[in-house]
């Protein structure tokens, strides 16, 4: 199935409900359908094999998406916040392309082989020119190019094809589910996976799309409220900082129904205040990866309010967990042999189904048998609940052991005067690798020998830090991710004695 099959429907169906922009003068349905009809006659003008984007949220993004795929050619949002170096670098791996690129940052790029530079203003002005005729579908392949952090060397670019995004988007999304004037808010970048999904769940499920060109605590509670948000997904680093600024001003978000998280390690404390703060919101929480087209495991609403409230310890951890898969996937946890493991028992996650990519441009690294391997650790309660312990690379090795920083880093957080830690190995010549915290203390906050304290009461020794260093903030990507191999390198080497700054 064509992704762009999605918008006819919606256009087909309910051509006068909006889509994109705000309550007053948004984009409708048939709008969106034109448009993204306009564009492709203009990027297929403008020559190239690939759809680059590089640019701001807002609503020629989705429009570029349907373009793209209408003409055939794989989409490929860039992250605009490279240096310029880099992003030239990835720009020149997408040639020979047309680039849609905000106009503020056409500079930046400059002259780059093979690639037809379009001003976005330029783009939406195409945009709004009439098509004679009707423009068939070119035979579907990829849809999407995405290219990953590249935090261990060069980024590498996921394929994700047709099939697998329609797969995606029909398996969770009811056609036309959403009532007349919900709006979900979109504040995840575009070259995020969850930006792509955003745009054609939103799109299928017939909910207006608005855009929150970059974000910040008080622009995306602003934009909530003058909208009228009524769903929105945010990474966890974000969550943190929205409930800071309702708190502050005494607000609440009374048109907010639901509010999914997703694409990093959610503290828990700060899960727990967000049903505090915002009691009448539904929480999802939303496990995936690029490979796997977005979600794979879901925690849903009621799970978080009976985790929340239950007397049953093994019911209250699930509040840690990324809930149970979906229904029309499989996943298991694997040891080192390949073998499948109980329940209990750590591993490596692996998941199969239509929406599994696990290619990319230079090799596909699905198995034959369609399981895809996802080099984060995990395991699963008895009643089928996954707990992710983050990426195997980030495993500590000390002594023959393998200690989970997830593990540590969740103890401390449940101290009273932890607002932020991260946990990670350093090289060490007797054990291979020693146990390093950094820490953000909130004001006033205790000593780190008191932390080491904290964590030998409640786990074996060998899982206590041995080296601490404090810091104001720790490094995380613009989509929530911790940056724990530039931690590392920064504190490679490192010796701190316990009450150290």
């Amino acid at each position: 199935m064509h992704t762009t099959l999605l918008l006819d429907m919606a256009a087909d169906a309910a051509p006068d409900r909006l889509a994109l922009g705000r309550r007053e003068d948004g984009v409708t349905f048939s709008d969106l359908q034109r448009r993204a009809r306009a564009g492709a006659v203009a990027l297929e003008a403008a020559g190239g094999d690939t759809v680059v984007f590089v640019g701001l949220n807002g609503p020629a993004m989705p429009v570029a998406i349907f373009a793209a795929g209408l003409l055939g050619k794989p989409f490929a949002p860039l992250n605009y916040r490279l240096p310029d170096a880099d992003l030239a670098r990835l720009l020149a791996r997408t040639a020979p392309c047309v680039a849609v690129v905000d106009d503020d940052m056409l500079a930046r790029l400059g002259e780059c082989p093979g690639v037809t530079m379009m001003a976005r203003s330029a783009f939406e002005r195409a945009c709004e020119a009439e098509v004679d005729g009707e423009l068939a579908y070119v035979e579907p392949d990829i849809a999407v190019l995405l290219f990953t952090s590249g935090t261990t060397g060069e980024p590498k670019a996921a394929i994700l094809r047709h099939a697998n995004l329609t797969s995606y988007v029909i398996s969770t999304v009811e056609f036309l589910g959403s009532e007349e004037g919900e709006a979900a808010l979109v504040s995840v970048p575009p070259y995020h996976i969850a930006g792509i999904s955003a745009v054609l769940t939103g799109v299928y499920g017939g909910r207006r799309l608005v855009h929150l060109e970059a974000f910040t605590p008080e622009a995306w509670v602003d934009e909530a409220t003058a909208e009228q948000i009524t769903h929105a997904m945010v990474v966890p680093t974000m969550l943190g900082r929205i409930l800071d600024i309702l708190e502050s001003r005494g607000a609440g978000l009374p048109h907010l129904k639901a509010l999914s998280y997703g694409g990093g390690r959610m503290p828990q404390p700060v899960i727990e205040r967000a049903l505090r703060v915002l009691p009448h919101v539904d929480f999802v929480n939303a496990y995936g990866l690029t490979e796997t087209s977005s979600t794979v495991a879901v925690l849903g609403p009621d799970d978080h309010r009976e985790a929340i409230s239950s007397p049953d310890e093994a019911v209250r951890r699930r509040l840690g967990s990324v809930g149970r898969p979906l229904p029309t996937l499989e996943l298991e946890i694997r040891g080192p042999d390949g073998g499948v493991l109980p329940a209990g028992r750590s591993g490596e996650i692996y998941v199969r189904g239509e929406q599994v990519s696990g290619e990319y441009t230079h090799k596909r690294v699905v198995q034959d048998d369609g399981w895809f391997a996802t080099n984060d650790g995990g395991w699963m309660d008895e009643a089928g609940y996954l707990f992710v312990e983050g990426r195997l690379d980030d495993v500590i090795v000390r002594g023959g052991e393998n200690i989970s920083p997830g593990e540590i880093e969740d103890v401390l957080r449940e101290h009273p005067d932890v607002a932020d830690v991260a946990v990670l190995g350093l090289p060490d010549d007797e054990w291979g690798e020693r146990v390093a915290a950094a820490i953000v203390l909130k004001t006033g906050g205790t000593a780190p020998d008191a932390l080491a304290d904290w964590v030998r009461a409640r786990l074996r020794s060998t899982k206590t830090p041995e080296v601490w260093e404090l810091r104001d903030a720790l490094p995380y990507n613009d989509t929530g991710k911790l940056l724990r191999r530039q931690l590392k390198v920064e504190m490679a080497g490192v010796v701190r004695p316990a009450t150290a700054r």
